[in-house]
């Protein structure tokens, strides 16, 4: 509950990150599938509380030219999600870990202002891996960090899309792991009043914390949990 209480509050003005450095913790008591899904619901309430508290901040046109290719990429996601096994999907969210998170901080990437029209292959790809791993937000602030300078904007706008994609993903799990998730019914009510609760102190940061510094101390841990996850499955696949 305190790691989801400061995860929820570092992400308010990062934009991203609650998924990548909750599922890590919740990987102690859960497999990957149902961590995934467990971390998705958490992610999903946080996303609608700091929303319900930056909603004036949203910037609609943001929203809209993500469209529905964010939808589209985190249904098949969360759909692929599903059919690989446990090894593989940690494999997977290790490395995503290692490589979203290294592009969203290279400015070859976030200092390009892309064309319009790539955001569409942004809000797919942001979905895709979110719906997939529930890594969305590394992909997502390297389209839109850049068109939102102001960091309410950004924050209130990014919650918007995240909530999407959790809207969408999280009836999927649930039809596919929903007996081992209603099994977590301590676990998932503590995690989600640290994360309410964890946004309001996040806002007070928002406005007193340096962005760049916050951004980069997750950036860091997130890497490090990705090579240990990569670490971790090659093992148990037997590859060394």
């Amino acid at each position: 509950m305190v790691v989801t209480l400061l995860a929820a509050a570092l992400t308010v003005p990062a934009g991203f990150g609650l998924a990548t450095m909750l599922t890590p913790v919740v990987l102690f008591w859960l497999p990957p599938h149902e961590a995934i899904a467990v971390v998705a619901i958490i992610h999903g309430a946080h996303n609608a509380w700091k929303l319900k508290l930056l909603r004036s901040s949203v910037d609609l046109s943001a929203v809209k030219r993500y469209g529905w290719a964010l939808i589209v990429g985190a249904i098949l996601g969360a759909m692929l999600h599903s059919y690989i096994p446990s090894n593989p999907l940690l494999l997977v969210v290790g490395f995503a870990l290692i490589i979203l998170p290294i592009l969203s901080a290279t400015e070859r990437w976030t200092n390009i202002r892309l064309p319009d029209s790539e955001d569409r292959i942004g809000g797919f790809g942001s979905g895709f891996f979110g719906g997939l791993t529930g890594h969305q937000g590394a992909l997502r602030a390297m389209f839109l960090q850049k068109r939102l300078p102001d960091k309410a904007a950004y924050a209130a706008t990014a919650s918007v899309l995240a909530l999407a994609v959790d809207l969408t993903r999280i009836p999927i799990y649930l039809l596919f792991e929903g007996t081992s998730i209603l099994d977590e019914y301590i676990l998932i009510p503590s995690l989600v009043f640290s994360a309410i609760l964890g946004v309001h102190l996040g806002k007070l940061w928002l406005t007193r914390w340096k962005q760049s510094r916050i951004r980069t101390g997750i950036l860091v841990a997130i890497v490090a949990s990705g090579i240990l996850y990569v670490a971790e499955a090659s093992k148990n696949m037997g590859y060394w």
